[in-house]
């Protein structure tokens, strides 16, 4: 049986969510962060050296990375071809595409700012922190804030062209790009300017699988509209 190593708040409430509308069995490892620095326990190391989640293990075989365990997961166990396109067609290669583009491009922007509003507000001495504070508040406004517009108008403008990300019909890719857009709206500035993004929230909210998903992981802040 796989056992999805799934740590709270985590990209890996994905994973349970594929494996839900993929209606496999799976167990449930889990691991807490710790409240003081939010970092995954040591315990994880013994699943896979970098000690993050996710993490599968399914017989003797494990797969870290949210991207390669969504393509184990399909590849092995979607005999139906439910939750991705066709080999060799251009909806295949969407798919491939915001797959990948989830960690690759989505989520590098949102990680820098949540560094520079952490800096922003950690303890340090009165004299550094309005250096502190200009620091964080010109990357921010330099390299940040137009690269998170400048993917949100494109994520926008696809899914004004297309339902969802891979073409007309929901897939993995979607559960892949629902942790950037669910954390871009909690956590990102994103609002009602793109109004396509939050759709998308909404309509993934709704299904059953994710719904499911949610119980059996537990709390999962990023879910809150």
């Amino acid at each position: 049986m796989i056992t999805v190593h799934h740590l709270n708040n985590s990209r890996s409430q994905r994973v349970l969510w594929l494996l839900e509308e993929l209606a496999v069995p799976y167990r449930i490892s889990r691991y807490e962060r710790d409240p003081r620095t939010m970092l995954a326990p040591p315990a994880l190391t013994e699943v896979h050296p970098l000690g993050k989640s996710p993490v599968i293990t399914d017989g003797d075989i494990t797969v870290a990375e949210s991207g390669a365990i969504i393509e184990y997961l399909v590849e092995r166990y979607d005999d139906g071809g439910r939750l991705a396109p066709p080999i060799g067609t251009p909806e295949r290669l969407r798919w491939r595409y915001w797959l990948h583009f989830a960690e690759g491009s989505a989520m590098t922007p949102l990680l820098i700012k949540l560094i520079c509003d952490q800096v922003a507000k950690a303890p340090m001495p009165f004299f550094a922190r309005p250096v502190a504070r200009a620091i964080s508040a010109r990357v921010q406004a330099m390299t940040v804030e137009p690269n998170l517009k400048r993917q949100w108008d494109f994520m926008e403008s696809e899914l004004t062209q297309h339902k969802w990300f891979a073409g007309g019909r929901f897939s993995a890719a979607d559960i892949q790009m629902s942790f950037p857009i669910e954390a871009a709206a909690q956590r990102g500035g994103l609002d009602a300017d793109w109004p396509k993004l939050l759709h998308f929230l909404e309509r993934i909210h709704a299904r059953p699988a994710y719904k499911r998903a949610l119980k059996a992981g537990g709390p999962y802040s990023f879910a809150e509209d």
